[in-house]
This record gives C-alpha cells, structure tokens and sequence, in this order.
C-alpha cells in the first residue's frame, strides 16, 4: 500500500532518475557496442534501470539521457537548438506543445509497425509521423476526501463549483506560464468557456484561488494530502494521483472527472541527429511491452499500447475520465501566446 508520504519519495526518486540512470556502469552496455544514443527529456522522465540496461544490452548503444527541465521548458529548448540538436531522439513534448514542435521542423519522420493502441493517439495534423505516441495521462483537478468529510462539506464536482463562495481560499494550481500541468489547465478552461474564459478565470481568482510555479510545489507544499502543512484541500493533480494516496485499503484523494484536460506524450527523432538508427531503435523500446508496464509506477502515466496490465492500485483508485476536454493542437499552436498573455494579466491583478 502507499502513503502520501511513499508517493513524495518516489517522485523524488523520479526527479533525480538522469543521476540514477543516465550514469550506466560500462558492463550495462556491450562491450565493443554501436556507440551512443542521447535522449532529451522531460526532467521527470525515468525507467527502472534494468530496463536501459536491456536496451543497451540488446540494442548495443549506450544510452546518455539528459532531462531539460518541464514540457514547456524541453519545446523551447528544442526548437532553439534545431540547428545545433541537443541529441538524437527527444521524449515528452506533448499535445499542448507539440504543434509548434512540428513547426519549427524539430522532428524528422520515422513511421514503423507500432503495436495495437499506439496510433490511436497519433497528433492531429502530423502528417509525416515525426511523433510517436508514448504514455497518456489526463491533468484533472484532485481533492482531499478526507478534509472534506471531517470538515462536513460535500466537494466540487465540476469547474463551476471551483468559483463558488464554498470553496474560497481553498483552490491551488500551478501557474500555466511555468508549469504543463498548468497550461493544461488553462486548455481546460478555454475549452469549456470558450470566449468566457477570462470571466472564469476573473471568478476563480477571486474566489480565493493560488498559483504556484509548478506542480509540486502546489502538491506537496499547498495541497492538505501532500505530505506537509498544506492548507488548501483542493488541487490540480492528475488522474492518476489518487492511486498514491492509499492507505488501509482506501484512498484519501479523489480526481473530479468532469475538471480534466487529456494529455498525450510523444517521442520523436530529433531531426539532424548524429545516431538516427540508434534513435528509431530507441522509440520502438519505449513501445514495447516491458517499457508501457513500467510508465505507472515509474512515471505515473498510463501505457498506450492496449492490454498493457495496470498495478493494482492504478486499476483501483486512478480512475480515468470518459470524455475529457480537447483543443485541436493546431488551435494551440496559434493562440498559446494570446492566451499566456491574457492570462498573465488576469490572474496578476
């Protein structure tokens, strides 16, 4: 069973995983092998190491992995650098960001015989198939049951309740300037809104609602299911999260289903990269049965290759929502910097 307390490890854990794996003992790869492949990643990408030993052992390249900061922070980086790459096959740009990706020309295409369920979350718009689908996983706005059921007031369910006098001061959420969850959650309100989402916004700040710079510091800071002194038992978290607050056979945490924005996590080849070969081999690993297994628990993600079998508690406790919100990448694309700009000035008011 896990705590609040084990999920803060893990994810530590996580967080530190290009220290852990990026540092590979000589005997992991074959002696004598094809050289190396460098990954680009998110800063909380991470596989247990026995699984990039057997990628090195059974692909004969080495593999170098460097974490670049959030998704937001790793598109930049990425579009900066095209004319001097930072590696051979990048992992994590996802939906939100992924259009202006393919803009810039990041991504060289590389299409193979991906297995069942891959394809079904393939980008709209990309053509060339410079992207693969890799894990998926919705941003969703998470609660503190238990806070709620001591202090005798029912939960939100929906945005709407998040602007209701009810829940004032107890609301926080990473920013959506500094954090993917964040601008997630900005989607999320445009999607719902549409060109009322600054009123929303206007409400929900009003009511009392905190941003945070990122993720964590909203969880395990602010949230009341964190691990700290939180005061706040309303937060933006994932709806996976509820599957590492469990104790004695239940969990603390619910995700409200009718909050959540689907997000999709892409590799890709980064075009003009030194090892291509190594890249490509390297993408179809990530795909694999042995990889989409491990993305719950050491990424806290859902596989997107069908009758990958979940732990336990992920088939428990992380329900996954039946119709989240959507914008067309391409919509993203043109207006992220209207919507950031807007944003920013509403919420800073």
């Amino acid at each position: 069973m896990r705590s609040t307390v084990m999920l803060a490890a893990a994810l530590a854990l996580s967080a530190t995983s290009c220290s852990l794996i990026g540092d590979g003992d000589d005997d992991d790869a074959k002696d004598g092998g094809k050289g190396t492949v460098v990954l680009v990643a998110h800063d909380t990408f991470g596989l247990p190491k026995k699984l990039v030993a057997k990628f090195e052992e059974e692909s004969g390249y080495q593999l170098d992995i460097q974490q670049v900061g959030d998704a937001g922070t790793l598109t930049n980086e990425l579009v900066l650098t095209k004319d001097s790459p930072l590696g051979d096959v990048a992992f994590g740009v996802d939906n939100t960001f992924a259009s202006r990706a393919l803009d810039e020309g990041v991504f060289a295409p590389y299409d193979f015989d991906a297995p069942a369920g891959v394809d079904d979350h393939a980008l709209p718009g990309d053509d060339e198939h410079a992207l693969t689908a890799i894990d998926i996983g919705n941003v969703c706005v998470n609660v503190d049951t238990t806070w709620f059921d001591k202090e005798g007031l029912a939960p939100p369910e929906d945005l709407d309740d998040l602007t209701d006098p009810a829940y004032r001061d107890l609301f926080v959420t990473p920013a959506a300037t500094t954090s993917s969850p964040g601008m997630a959650f900005l989607l999320t309100t445009i999607a719902a809104y549409g060109v009322n989402w600054l009123d929303y916004w206007e409400d929900l700040m009003a009511n009392g609602a905190t941003l945070t710079k990122g993720w964590e510091d909203a969880y395990y800071v602010d949230f009341t299911q964190g691990g700290g002194d939180g005061k706040r038992p309303i937060v933006l978290s994932y709806d996976s999260s509820p599957a590492f607050t469990v104790a004695g056979g239940e969990s603390s945490t619910s995700a409200l289903l009718d909050t959540c924005f689907e997000q999709v996590e892409y590799a890709g080849v980064i075009d003009g990269a030194e090892n291509v070969e190594g890249a490509e081999e390297l993408i179809e690993f990530l795909v694999s049965p042995e990889v989409q297994a491990a993305l719950p628990e050491s990424m806290y993600v859902f596989p997107v290759v069908e009758g990958i079998e979940l732990p336990t508690e992920w088939a428990k406790f992380a329900e996954r929502p039946t119709d989240p919100y959507a914008l067309d990448p391409a919509e993203v694309a043109a207006n992220r910097e209207t919507w950031l700009r807007e944003w920013s000035d509403v919420t800073s008011r």
